[in-house]
């Protein structure tokens, strides 16, 4: 292994550590960090299984190592997962997929054809992809303005260089490209490391890897609070538009209830409050504290469904009836979301509330 090669990876190794400690400090607040955390060692741990010194043969004291780097790909997706969608939750199968991609590496390494190595580096490709689409899936529906540039600026690159680090190991099996393509890995995970902690911090405010961490959702105000001090010109008329937006935002909701109508999106809400759809998703995320705008829509449309699922006078209206009503699409995400909300079925629910209406009526 050259000198050069040496210090590229050598620094890329080290500031990789750094990084995942500093994600592991981040992940007390965004359990984001945690994945992070475990995807920067998984590609600290490539960096050194990797070099050219262990093209021929790799040591057995270094083949742990090899196993982490095997199994970085789904926890690349799971990172992905928990960083860019709010409803994730950890699971065991999280781990059983982890362990099955360390043990189909393990065997297609030892088995040691350029076949088995292409159909491992496949499947590797395929987690690449799910990660590359939890980032740009819901994009037009993220509300955090510095999470929505993450997803293009930052995980995707990581896609795509990690498939072209599984694309030259399909090209050069058996580590055919020589010291050549060793030296240009080190260098390329070096610079990728480099962005990865630049673009994060970047976006923070607070110093932290990932500044986003949960917010909890506020009722719609009537009216913006008042300043606490006379502010500058600039922040008056913020304050104001802010005001007006809020204002004409709860006639929306409330008196016309535009959450009903199909296929809503966050332009064509901004359209018909004559703002830009930048203005609205920092209106909504910082003020109201949502951080996607269909739970923002699914907010309003579970508390009408609630009311007709309450009401007497709509106890022979069938549920679906009800759900389409409100504006969902489908039973089935009205289902989860109702129950999420409630923790009851709408049927369970009904049942609740108009047994209650009854137990009153009779007293």
């Amino acid at each position: 292994m050259s000198l050069i090669e040496t210090a590229v990876r050598g620094g890329a190794f080290f500031l990789l550590v750094l990084v995942a400690a500093l994600l592991l400090r981040d992940a007390r607040r965004v359990p984001a960090g945690l994945y992070g955390a475990l995807f920067a060692l998984g590609v600290a741990a490539y960096v050194v299984v990797s070099a050219s010194a262990f093209a021929g043969e790799l040591p057995g004291w270094l083949f742990p190592a090899k196993l982490v780097g095997m199994g970085d790909p789904v926890v690349f997706c799971l990172f992905a997962a928990a960083l860019f969608d709010d409803e994730f939750r950890p699971s065991w199968w999280h781990a059983l997929a982890w362990l099955a991609i360390v043990a189909l590496g393990a065997s297609c390494f030892l088995i040691g054809t350029p076949l088995a190595r292409i159909g491992f580096s496949t499947v590797g490709l395929g987690c690449s992809a799910l990660g590359a689409w939890y980032a740009l899936a819901e994009r037009s529906l993220d509300l955090v303005e510095e999470r929505r540039r993450l997803r293009t600026v930052l995980v995707v690159v990581i896609a795509f260089y990690a498939a072209a680090i599984i694309a030259s190991e399909i090209v050069f099996p058996n580590d055919s490209g020589g010291e050549e393509l060793a030296l240009a890995l080190g260098t390329g995970l070096l610079a990728l490391t480099i962005v990865f902690a630049l673009v994060l911090l970047s976006v923070s405010r607070d110093g932290s890897l990932i500044p986003f961490g949960q917010s909890e959702p506020q009722p719609l105000p009537v009216a913006a609070r008042s300043p606490a001090a006379a502010p500058g010109l600039t922040e008056r008329s913020e304050r104001d538009d802010d005001t007006r937006l809020l204002a004409g935002l709860r006639r929306l909701m409330d008196h016309d209830r535009a959450y009903r109508e199909e296929g809503l999106s966050i332009g064509g809400l901004a359209e018909k409050l004559s703002t830009s759809e930048h203005g609205l998703r920092r209106l909504i995320n910082q003020q109201l504290g949502y951080r996607n705008f269909n739970v923002f829509l699914n907010g309003y449309r579970l508390d009408d469904a609630m009311t007709a699922l309450a009401d007497p006078a709509q106890e022979e209206v069938p549920i679906l009836t009800i759900a389409l009503d409100a504006g969902f699409q489908s039973l089935g995400p009205f289902n989860r979301a109702f129950k999420s909300k409630t923790g009851m079925t709408p049927s369970e629910f009904r049942r609740e509330q108009l047994g209650r209406r009854t137990r009153v009526a009779a007293e």
